[in-house]
């Protein structure tokens, strides 16, 4: 057995010019900063190496010039290739300036061909990244003019569009555990993640490159349980010890927390109590999104904040919270924590997690949002200036089946108070995030109305939703003025019918009762009966048809409702406010059709949303109902009465 473990200047000596090196990390953490900070030391201290070409997923560092941030040095990098540039802002700014060659690629497809170069193969094969900038046809990921050589191809299979991915090849990996063995041998169990350790090692070894593995510290041989090792030591060729309270930090923020590693369990209660600020308010409106039994992804910034307030609702245990990095299960860390999870259930890797994701696996996403335009565009890449990268949003947008995109209506200096119910603006922010075109398509809303996907867009102020004809806006919270405090602070005008108010429970520093919601429990109290008239009245108003659970839900209801009248009933069915998923129209009106077979006598209904009409007449025609949508809650009634005079 040869010994691996070197110190970390000899390991980077073995880097030559012009290599392709990989490195880990998952925002600020999972970071292999001694080896950072060695290449580093080297280049200034030599000049070398130089032209490097850098592969890496998600950002890593802490956006001072730590981690990949140390690599901004004029020579030292020639070409990036990078979910996401916002860790390495001088890195970013080269980028723009045109001193090096980029490419911008969803987090999830780098990781995955870590796979493909680890097996051979030329690239990878993807729907991710179609109509938004990574499309050849709307730039190719390329971020500057001097980028010219095309990785991203646009193919036909079947007659459906694909992107190929090309993937380049891997000389030099950095990857980080916990603990070697001599042999090289990488357990992780103080580790919050094990993002693509093993995939990176792999797609270098197969190239005939190295691997240059950082750890705390050195086990004996043959002390490391055969499934406790992620990384086997046939794959490493280095091993570097580093001081774990200085270059080998649970993340930027935390020297060490054992709950986020997985090594205990701590009382849920424990957890920080977010104030009631704008953020609280944003990520409590899209904790009303989250499907009871689903699988979650949350974005960093203001979605994370839902994970904050599940935990203080007492709905974590209803639903699985994951992140792109690995984490499923738990409640999810924020801060420089992002990315882990305390009392996680699991922890995958990271391109294993973008397979499900890919896959269609997850029921919601709730991301963040720099610019949001008139078509339901969403920009989070490239905005203001400044290169930030798609990270996983491209990936975790496109396929979710629900999204909700959450953030504050305006940025930079905005001050809300919040009391009794209502919210009040202070202080305006001083940019606009709803333009009439966005700067770069990370999300395309006609791509997802094409697709049917139901996607909100939740502020502190107000919800809008993506609608055939645009955005609508849906909701408006109490003391909010419509023309001064939204419409004078956009770019464009939202389709406006009649927005409903949003929850004043929202507004109020106390529990929200959201548990109750979200499993409709209350659902029974919108059904009332006259047996004199034998008229059954249903008041949908606010309510939101998020999942195909809320449409059995109903029925339930329903169905126990017209049982205790003994009889076949008239039904009046309030729709004003009520929201019913884009992809869900044909379950409710499925639900409909039945209710009519086997329960109802005659039913109208009424909304005052055109666009609602619209779907549900689109619905009900296809089953060969009456398909004739109210207004007003008069011409339901009188239609109703109309039909039973009729009858008699």
């Amino acid at each position: 057995m040869v010994d691996k473990v070197i110190s970390a200047e000899e390991a980077i000596a073995l880097i030559r010019d012009d290599d392709v090196v990989t490195t880990t990390g998952f925002v600020q953490s999972c970071i292999p900063e001694a080896l950072h900070a060695a290449l580093e030391k080297r280049f200034l201290e030599t000049s070398s190496p130089k032209g490097l070409t850098l592969i890496m997923c998600a950002g890593a560092g802490d956006s001072k010039g730590l981690g990949t941030g140390r690599f901004h040095h004029e020579g030292l990098l020639k070409r990036v290739i990078a979910g996401n540039l916002g860790r390495m802002p001088k890195v970013a700014q080269a980028c723009v300036e045109n001193k090096m060659h980029g490419y911008n690629l969803p987090q999830g497809v780098i990781s995955q061909l870590y796979r493909a170069c680890a097996s051979g193969q030329p690239g990878l094969f993807s729907k991710v990244g179609l109509h938004t900038y990574v499309d050849p046809r709307l730039g190719g990921g390329k971020v500057n003019e001097v980028t010219d050589a095309d990785i991203v191809k646009l193919v036909e299979v079947d007659g459906e569009e694909w992107l190929f991915y090309q993937a380049t090849k891997i000389d030099v990996a950095f990857i980080r555990g916990t603990s070697a063995d001599p042999f090289g041998n990488i357990s992780m169990e103080k580790e919050p993640l094990t993002l693509d350790n093993l995939a990176q090692a792999m797609a270098a070894h197969n190239n005939h490159g190295i691997v240059i593995a950082q750890v705390e510290r050195i086990v004996e041989q043959g002390s490391l349980k055969p499934k406790d090792v992620k990384v086997p030591g046939v794959l490493v060729d280095c091993v570097v010890v580093a001081e774990p309270n200085e270059m080998h930090r649970m993340n930027y923020g935390t020297v060490y927390n054992p709950a986020l590693s997985g090594e205990i369990r701590v009382p849920a209660e424990g957890i920080d109590k977010m104030p009631l600020d704008q953020r609280k308010i944003v990520a409590r409106r899209a904790a009303m999104e989250l499907p009871p039994n689903g699988v979650v992804n949350l974005g960093v910034g203001a979605p994370d904040g839902v994970a904050a307030v599940a935990n203080e609702e007492k709905v974590t245990p209803y639903i699985t919270l994951t992140t792109e990095a690995g984490a499923v299960g738990g409640v999810l860390a924020g801060g420089s924590s992002f990315g882990a999870s305390a009392n996680a259930h699991a922890i995958i890797d990271q391109n294993q997690m973008f397979d499900f994701y890919d896959g269609g696996g997850l029921d919601l996403t709730c991301l963040g949002m720099a610019e949001c335009d008139q078509d339901g565009n969403v920009n989070s890449s490239r905005f203001g200036g400044r290169l930030n990268g798609c990270g996983g949003f491209i990936n975790i947008s496109q396929n979710s089946r629900a999204v909700v995109f959450a953030g504050t209506f305006t940025a930079g200096g905005l001050k809300v108070a919040a009391g009794d119910g209502k919210l009040k603006i202070l202080q305006e922010g001083r940019s606009r995030k709803f333009v009439k075109s966005v700067e770069q398509v990370t999300f395309s809303g006609t791509f997802a109305r094409q697709r049917s996907q139901p996607v909100i867009y939740v502020t502190e102020r107000c919800v809008f939703q993506l609608t055939p004809g645009g955005l609508e806006l849906i909701e408006v919270a109490p003391g909010i003025d419509i023309d001064k405090d939204i419409l004078q602070q956009m770019d464009f005008e939202p389709l406006i019918h009649k927005p409903v108010p949003m929850e004043p429970r929202i507004f109020i520093d106390e529990p929200m009762g959201l548990q109750s919601d979200l499993m409709n429990l209350q659902l029974s109290k919108r059904v009332t009966y006259d047996a004199e008239r034998n008229i059954l009245f249903l008041n949908l108003e606010g309510w939101s048809v998020r999942k195909k659970s809320d449409v059995k839900d109903l029925t339930r209801v329903l169905v126990e409702a017209c049982q205790k009248a003994g009889k076949r009933v008239n039904t009046v069915v309030n729709h004003d406010g009520c929201r019913i998923a884009e992809d869900l129209y044909d379950d409710y009106a499925d639900m409909i059709h039945y209710m009519m077979e086997n329960y109802y006598a005659s039913t109208t209904r009424y909304a005052t949303s055109v666009f609602m009409r619209m779907k549900m007449q689109e619905a009900l025609k296809k089953r060969g109902l009456a398909p004739h949508i109210f207004e007003r809650s008069e011409e339901a009634h009188a239609a109703l009465g109309a039909e039973n005079a009729s009858a008699e």
